[in-house]
């Protein structure tokens, strides 16, 4: 393997594909990255056997090969050599990197003992923008969960409803669920919020259509010139509109930026207590009521008018709500809710595209 390739384009796969590298596995060359050449381009690929990211970038090349060499030595390597082409070259299992000022040399292993992930046959296949796909997993995976031992909530459930696609994510606290695009294909897919959150960060400023193609035990992202594929969790995915009350006795409806602010100033002096701040809605006079006590600090109560429909008080923690405020997009936001142990709805009264549930807190 002989070729050259520009750092710049070097360094933005290797950050798209590196992380993917596992450096706790027992299996050593889990962390390296996978080069080859695949039609007159250099591919870089690698993977922790749960999800595994190909990119190919252009490359003159001279000479084929393959070779797998440590990831984050090579992608620390790339990203500290200055702007301009880089020659790589394969020496048996080594790779030599050259600039005009630096000569390395990096110990690889030979690429047959680098696994490779099933090919998807005979699947199934969808479409859906960039820019789309962006705003809906920025919006639901603040609410998929970290914990291990429940593994079907640390997923994604990309399903349709009534020929639209859906994707929600619940961590038994919060739970949100944003509709994506019409489709007349009946989609049911639970992927690891671990590799949504690796596709967020290759879309990045990316425009076009991903190509999502799926079987029952795996599913591909296709990001233009980066290919993603990750194992489907096995599992029922629990039965989350059932948590979404039809009706609702209070609703208030105030400006997104001003409760933000008013719950990050408030969440100060709720940090004693979990964060919990009690909101307290009154129709009569048109406000809300934000406060938060911390017997050693003090307290904070603050005031804002709404639009508002019955009455009553509920207590949230209020980092969750600052993160569903974040990720919505409206310049207004509805937060509706019935008693004091009942979920509490956040919506955007001009759209309804986006839906987050916050479960209260014990007054």
């Amino acid at each position: 393997m002989k070729l050259k390739v520009t750092q710049e384009n070097l360094s933005k796969a290797l950050n798209y594909v590196a992380r993917v590298a596992s450096t706790r596995s027992t299996l050593p060359i889990l962390s390296n990255v996978l080069l080859t050449i695949q039609d007159s381009q250099l591919s870089i690929a690698a993977t922790n056997l749960d999800i595994a990211i190909k990119c190919h970038i252009g490359a003159q090349v001279q000479n084929e090969g393959s070779l797998t060499v440590p990831a984050k030595l090579l992608q620390d390597l790339i990203t500290g050599l200055p702007a301009g082409v880089i020659e790589l070259e394969q020496d048996d299992q080594r790779l030599k990197i050259n600039t005009n000022q630096y000569k390395s040399v990096i110990n690889g292993v030979g690429a047959d003992e680098f696994p490779v992930m099933p090919a998807i046959e005979d699947g199934k296949t969808l479409t859906i923008t960039a820019p789309l796909m962006k705003q809906g997993l920025q919006q639901v995976l603040i609410a998929a969960s970290n914990d291990e031992s429940r593994p079907v909530l640390t997923g994604v459930l990309l399903h349709t409803i009534d020929n639209y696609l859906y994707i929600a994510t619940t961590d038994s606290y919060r739970l949100a669920e944003k509709r994506l695009t019409p489709t007349p294909d009946t989609v049911s897919l639970l992927i690891p919020a671990t590799a949504l959150h690796d596709v967020l960060r290759i879309i990045s400023d990316y425009t076009g259509d991903i190509r999502i193609t799926y079987d029952d035990q795996q599913v591909q992202f296709l990001i233009g010139d980066v290919e993603l594929v990750a194992r489907l969790i096995e599992g029922k995915y629990p039965e989350y509109r059932k948590l979404i009350p039809a009706t609702f006795e209070t609703k208030a409806t105030i400006s997104r930026s001003e409760l933000t602010g008013i719950v990050k100033v408030t969440s100060l002096f709720a940090r004693e207590s979990a964060g919990s701040i009690v909101l307290s809605v009154d129709e009569a006079s048109g406000s809300i009521w934000i406060r938060a006590v911390a017997s050693q600090l003090g307290e904070n109560n603050a005031t804002a008018q709404v639009k508002a429909t019955g009455s009553g008080s509920i207590t949230l923690n209020s980092r969750y709500i600052h993160d569903t405020l974040q990720v919505m997009s409206g310049k207004e936001v509805t937060i509706s809710f019935n008693g004091k142990v009942d979920p509490v709805l956040f919506t955007d009264p001009a759209n309804d595209d986006y839906q987050h549930i916050i479960m209260p807190l014990k007054s």
